[in-house]
């Protein structure tokens, strides 16, 4: 059996920074102890002045496949996931078709085996008339339900109370909302008609404003308070909203919410220069939203860090900001970005790996996954937290070829990032190899 030492790392997890090493054997981690003499067979790496830290989960992705692979693909985007560090996703049902049977979860199910390197899961995507599928759905294979509460188009809209009741009253799995009123967007837009306004991408967070977001997630939060629901609110990005959840640990909770790595870094104040590369959904919004995001971190008001990784070509973002898609490439860089918030002393690293690996794998009821124990599931990366990591659209491994961090320096470097054991990525180029597996879950 392929084994590998980790010698001289530090360690952290579960609040706890310690030097020692880890032995790989198989898929999982077989001892961590502070000196563990190396065997003949071991593949033995130097660790020393290397964090080595679970591998992040991410919630929350949309990797375009099926029918959108002219954006990415399964294979292309879990290839820059764990060049990201990020070893396990899940992935939003608006493909083409939208994921809202059974029949096309599986399909998927069937895509990402053949080709993923990070482990995976899906969702089901609710539509107006589609309870009986969300019924059938397996807590102890399906991460969630996801409902576009306002702000999606086609099948995936659901707005009707009484479909929305139903969905929170019986769902057996985790809801998880997009929140984002669409009546209050439509008013908002009908103002610029009325007023004969051309919108321009700085008119994003006034659009996909403040009030749209309060309007919606403070519904979704009550409809989970009426029918006892397990609710976990995606994306949020205003300070007004952070009222709606309660500090504490993540266990504790049965509506919890998370905040997205793009959210955390770029202000309205990047419009200017970063026009449509930033024009997202829920839309960015001011340097006091960001900031109380990081402080909502802090008291445990926001649980998981995610990404919304949501790829789109370059000529599509580069059309009239009413015709550029939302949605940014995330993956690769989201990992890093959270490790510069460390270097200016926003979070402790400590509070990374709780936001991006215990509380996902906490909150979906993850099997052996999301911590360094013995044991469990060896989804591990190697960061040096001195080196320096250039982004650019030339070297990123998108299949969209560009990335929004084009032209920044990151203060870490990714160096190896481990799959079940095996190392996925060299501190240069992903594999190729599909050793990832379906995510587990035990609720």
């Amino acid at each position: 059996m392929k084994t590998t030492l980790i010698k001289h790392a530090t360690l952290i997890n579960e609040g706890t920074t310690c030097i020692a090493d880890l032995r790989i054997s198989g898929q999982r981690i077989e001892q961590i102890a502070g000196d563990i003499p190396a065997n003949a067979n071991d593949d033995v790496i130097d660790a020393a002045g290397c964090w080595l830290l679970p591998g992040m989960i991410d919630d929350q992705v949309h990797f375009r496949e099926p029918g959108m692979t002219h954006k990415g693909t399964i294979a292309s985007e879990s290839r820059a996931a764990v060049a990201g560090g990020i070893t396990s996703f899940m992935e939003m049902p608006n493909v083409t078709p939208s994921t809202t049977t059974l029949s096309a979860l599986a399909h998927k199910y069937d895509l990402a085996q053949q080709s993923s390197v990070a482990n995976y899961a899906f969702y089901l995507g609710a539509t107006q008339d589609n309870l009986d599928e969300v019924k059938r759905l397996d807590p102890s294979r399906h991460c969630g339900v996801k409902i576009f509460m306002g702000a999606s188009t086609g099948d995936l809209l659901v707005e009707a109370p009484q479909t929305l009741e139903s969905l929170f009253r019986e769902s057996p799995v985790l809801i998880v909302t997009h929140c984002e009123s669409g009546p209050v967007i439509k008013r908002n837009l009908d103002d610029y008609q009325r007023a004969g306004i051309v919108p321009e991408i700085t008119d994003h967070p006034i659009i996909r404003s403040r009030e749209a977001c309060y309007a919606s997630s403070s519904y979704a939060v009550g409809l989970a308070k009426r029918y006892g629901s397990q609710l976990h609110v995606l994306h949020i990005t205003t300070e007004q909203e952070l009222s709606l959840f309660e500090a504490g640990p993540v266990t504790s909770k049965s509506i919890t919410a998370e905040a997205c790595v793009h959210h955390l870094w770029f202000s309205d104040e990047d419009y200017p220069a970063l026009g449509n590369l930033i024009k997202c959904n829920p839309s960015i919004k001011t340097s006091n939203d960001r900031n109380a995001l990081i402080q909502a971190l802090h008291t445990g008001q926001i649980d998981i860090i995610a990404t919304d990784h949501a790829p789109h070509t370059w000529e599509e973002k580069n059309r009239s900001y009413m015709q550029a898609p939302a949605g940014l490439p995330l993956v690769e860089h989201a990992l890093l970005s959270l490790l510069d918030h460390v270097h200016q002393q926003r979070f402790t690293v400590a509070q990374v790996v709780e936001k991006t690996a215990h509380n996902p794998a906490l909150r979906y009821g993850i099997v052996e996954r999301g911590f360094l124990r013995e044991g469990y599931f060896a989804d591990l990366v190697l960061i040096n937290p001195e080196g320096r990591t250039q982004a650019s659209h030339a070297s990123c491994h998108y299949h969209c070829g560009w990335t929004p961090f084009d032209g920044h320096t990151f203060h870490s470097q990714i160096l190896s990032t481990w799959v079940n054991g095996t190392r996925v990525f060299d501190g240069h180029q992903p594999g190729s190899q599909p050793v990832a597996m379906a995510l587990n879950f035990s609720h």
